[in-house]
């Protein structure tokens, strides 16, 4: 059963090989196992709800499923977020990111929804069509789920014997990693279905003592030097947010220095504190729950 089309181009009678272009376009079975993929990928991140919305390669709808408590909205939203992806040829994300930098005359165009959650559909390198997302628990997971459905067709990702589809892989750009180091900023951040984040964390001075009740950091020294006391008791440690706490510093905690090339492993419920640094000290930090 084919996934997509092929569509003739007229431009002018003669000569006909010179004047005619074909493309390709999702068909409704195709469009039918996108909105499967997403689903299932929905069904495996217990996502709380969404809309799925699946259009061919000039944006006209082909299919929609709204899951269980997803909101009315979420029809339309995702609907425009499918269209925009297939008419710009690019993630929605990259518009959304463009109009939180600054560019915001964007929004004056016209069926134009620059909103994380919508992906085109490619097969040999060809757009064939797009899925957008609405509803889920997040912006993040809405294009999870729409990645997910485009998987199926575009390869992306696989679909493991029992239905689901494994999640693809994630990727950023070496530019865009070391302008989170520059700042310190999280590259993924899970956003609940998840067990892991990944930070590009930076320091330029010592910080308060730390206790994640829950996540076990990783960490892996990129650059500079830095003073660690682990375990220990924490001084005037103090609740700042559910399962964490902050203090002043640390009391009969092991020391030692850290610097480019070390791994160091903080349990969950282990005091540290970074009680001097010389830098910029920059690294990498995995955390697990």
């Amino acid at each position: 059963m084919k996934l997509f089309i092929s569509i003739s181009l007229a431009l002018a009678a003669q000569p006909a090989v010179a004047q005619v272009s074909t493309t390709s376009s999702l068909t409704l079975d195709g469009a039918r196992r996108v909105i499967a993929g997403a689903q299932a990928e929905a069904r495996r991140v217990s996502a709380p709800g969404g809309v799925i919305a699946v259009v061919d390669n000039g944006g006209n709808l082909i299919a929609l499923e709204r899951l269980d408590g997803t909101f009315a909205a979420g029809a339309n939203i995702s609907i425009g977020k499918a269209r925009t992806a297939v008419q710009f040829k690019r993630p929605t994300k990259v518009f959304e990111d463009i109009i939180r930098n600054g560019r915001t005359p964007m929004v004056a165009l016209d069926d134009f929804t620059p909103l994380q959650g919508g992906v085109p559909v490619v097969v040999d390198g060809e757009i064939v069509g797009a899925v957008g997302v609405s509803g889920a628990a997040s912006a993040q997971q809405d294009e999870e789920l729409a990645i997910a459905g485009a998987a199926v067709i575009s390869g992306l990702g696989v679909t493991t014997s029992n239905g689901t589809v494994a999640p693809p892989a994630r990727y950023w750009r070496d530019a865009d990693v070391q302008a989170a180091f520059a700042k310190g900023a999280v590259l993924f951040d899970g956003n609940g279905d998840r067990n892991y984040m990944v930070h590009a964390s930076r320091r330029d001075s010592a910080g308060l003592v730390e206790v994640h009740a829950k996540d076990t950091d990783i960490i892996y020294v990129l650059g500079g030097h830095a003073t660690i006391v682990t375990g220990g008791s924490v001084v005037d440690g103090k609740q700042t947010a559910p399962d964490e706490v902050r203090g002043r510093s640390i009391e009969k905690g092991e020391r030692r220095t850290l610097a480019k090339g070390d791994v160091l492993i903080v349990p969950s419920g282990t005091p540290h504190w970074f009680q001097e640094v010389r830098g910029p000290f920059t690294y990498y930090v995995v955390k697990v729950r």
